[in-house]
């Protein structure tokens, strides 16, 4: 389990977790049959810290023992386990406003397509990492967008590290020139390459269900929580491609972007072209509650 021991790592070599020790990120190293590397079997997940405190960590730390279930992963630590270890990661860095990533793969093995038997340990690692929140001129400019299919597979509900569907797409969004794309499947909205996507129409927060064909960011429980407190109508429900083209606002959340609007969808202006008041409304009551960790 976790030791206790404090490895003081060079400037610029960050200390990270491994297996069940600290040391210099230069250092960590893991088999090339790990099958987080030959596979892309494993999971991961990201919790952001502001000011040095981490928020709703207990909501990331659900969500990677529902991914580790769902892959049929063992359990390698209780949730009091993993809060530990990312505090003591949080404790060995210098950074204030950041972000934890852990990540954890079925482990290394003999290369198989089938889960190897017997069970082997799976490979456990952590670090912490600079995070820049968005910056005033983004939060009042907004981003743009294209529109694309959602060719992904079918469970993106599970934050695997079998990525390469997402990086496709932000690859898109990089050739396209613009900052995000809005992936849609059989015509209904899914997400973005790495967030999600909200609808705003007629005052109402839209948000697309649930379900296998959409990662549940962190962030869907906050914003319904916001909505509740600010008063704004919500709807969890299919969203068409259609109602997002119309749409009054259009954002996207994230744990490292937090929540954004795009003004901007295939070259066209969304809205008003501008910020609306909902996405006002919601980035008042989501900066609030990141100062309430101050």
């Amino acid at each position: 389990m976790v030791q206790n021991m404090l490895i003081q790592g060079v400037s610029g070599d960050p200390i990270v977790y491994l297996n069940g020790t600290f040391g210099p990120l230069s250092e960590a190293k893991v088999s090339v049959l790990d099958r987080g590397f030959i596979f892309g079997d494993g999971i991961y997940e990201v919790v952001p810290v502001y000011h040095g405190k981490l928020f709703r960590m207990k909501e990331h730390l659900a969500r990677l023992e529902r991914s580790l279930k769902k892959l049929e992963i063992q359990q390698p630590m209780t949730l009091a386990q993993w809060e530990a270890l990312v505090k003591d990661l949080l404790s060995r860095s210098p950074e204030k406003n950041c972000m934890v990533y852990l990540q954890i793969t079925r482990g290394v093995a003999k290369r198989d397509h089938a889960f190897p038997v017997p069970t082997v340990s799976p490979t456990i690692f952590g670090m912490v990492a600079p995070m820049t929140p968005p910056t005033a001129a983004v939060r009042e400019k907004g981003l743009r967008a294209v529109s694309i299919p959602d060719m992904r597979w079918l469970h993106c509900d599970i934050k695997s590290v079998s990525l390469l569907g997402n990086v496709m797409a932000k690859q898109a969004a990089v050739n396209a020139g613009v900052d995000e794309v809005i992936q849609f499947r059989n015509g209904n909205l899914t997400e973005g390459a790495s967030c999600n996507i909200w609808v705003a129409k007629d005052g109402k927060l839209i948000a697309p269900l649930k379900d296998n064909l959409v990662l549940e960011g962190i962030r869907y429980g906050l914003l319904q929580e916001l909505t509740t407190e600010m008063g704004i109508p919500f709807e969890l429900r299919v969203v068409t491609q259609d109602e997002v083209n119309n749409a009054d606002e259009l954002m996207m959340s994230s744990a490292t972007r937090e929540v954004l609007p795009i003004v901007e969808l295939d070259g066209k202006p969304v809205g008003q072209g501008k910020p609306g008041g909902v996405y006002q409304r919601l980035r008042a009551a989501y900066d609030a509650r990141i100062a309430a960790l101050a």
